[in-house]
């Protein structure tokens, strides 16, 4: 059993700025907000949502398996990923273009601005999902990457018969209402963040309750609260490790993702997934990058047991 991860696959260029975002607008001239932040440093990491989480998942012993496009400049990140057990042998090369890029200022409180290029993402939209090496009993995680991408998929993952996860993210202000009803009728889980939960419900008309009703679980991420996961009997928030030297947000839902994923794909219980995602994702916030947090299972089962009790589940994972 394998997660085909079909998220956007992109380099992040992460910027600090030592002041607070919020200082510099003003709320009745958004309309005409015109702003430039000096920032202090600058790092190029390898990210993009889909081998973030497969970056965890692997580092997790889950399989984890990118089919997706990139760039004429992927071939060290490929090496890298494929070194922790990344199987990118579905990622299309894009001769003639650059991999996508993520550009992201976050300020002293942890706001972040970002802009995103396109660049060989773009050509995901070409690729269809019968063309991934997958088996029955895989899943299919439909993440944030070119619109026209998510769309295709959210479609073509019930003709394959493969059980889709859907994760909108910030793309929800990219999909149609009708793709989004879509996504959550066919998704067997779903992941989200409160925020883009309330936009969820905008978009699609419906009410939380109708939402969280058709999926076999969601997970509500809640940043510093920890996460809530909704299933048939379950409906609980599990909280976030807390007193954490905090370094950088980004990845930090994807490391989550990872997480949770290694557990559900265990067959653990719902709280005990989260449990893990809540862990996964506190390695990944006291790094600066999405895929800068190291740990073997042992001490990753450890610094679990600080604050969450499995009850020895994890020993026989």
């Amino acid at each position: 059993m394998k997660v085909i991860l079909t998220g956007s696959i992109a380099f992040d260029y992460l910027m600090r700025f030592p002041g607070l975002f919020k200082d510099h607008l003003i709320a009745e001239h958004l309309d005409k907000v015109s702003l430039s932040f000096l920032v202090h440093d600058m790092i190029k990491q390898d990210g993009g949502v889909g081998p973030n989480i497969a970056y965890t998942l692997a580092m997790l012993g889950g399989n984890a398996y990118l089919f997706s496009t990139a760039g004429q400049d992927f071939g060290d990140y490929a090496r890298r990923l494929e070194q922790l057990g990344v199987d990118t042998s579905g990622v299309k090369i894009i001769p003639e273009k650059f991999t996508a890029s993520f550009f992201a200022t976050t300020d002293r409180s942890n706001a972040q601005i970002s802009t995103f290029y396109t660049g060989a993402m773009a050509d995901s939209a070409d690729l269809p999902l019968a063309e991934a090496n997958f088996e029955a009993d895989d899943f299919v995680m439909v993440s944030p990457t070119d619109p026209r991408t998510m769309q295709r998929y959210i479609r073509e993952a019930p003709e394959l018969g493969l059980r889709m996860l859907f994760d909108p993210g910030q793309q929800i202000v990219s999909l149609d209402a009708d793709v989004m009803r879509d996504g959550v009728e066919h998704a067997h889980g779903m992941f989200i963040n409160e925020y883009e939960f309330e936009l969820l419900q905008k978009h699609t008309g419906w009410s939380a309750k109708e939402i969280l009703a058709k999926p076999a679980f969601t997970v509500v991420t809640l940043a510093e609260h920890g996460a809530r996961v909704v299933a048939e009997g379950v409906d609980c928030v599990v909280p976030a490790i807390g007193g954490l030297d905090v370094k950088d947000p980004t990845g930090v839902g994807d490391a989550f993702r990872g997480g949770f994923l290694r557990g559900y794909m265990a067959g653990l219980s719902l709280k005990v997934c989260v449990e893990i995602g809540n862990t996964a994702a506190a390695y990944c916030i006291k790094e600066v990058g999405p895929q800068c947090h190291c740990y073997t299972w042992a001490e990753f089962v450890a610094f679990y047991r600080e604050h969450f009790d499995d009850e020895g589940l994890l020993d026989e994972i």
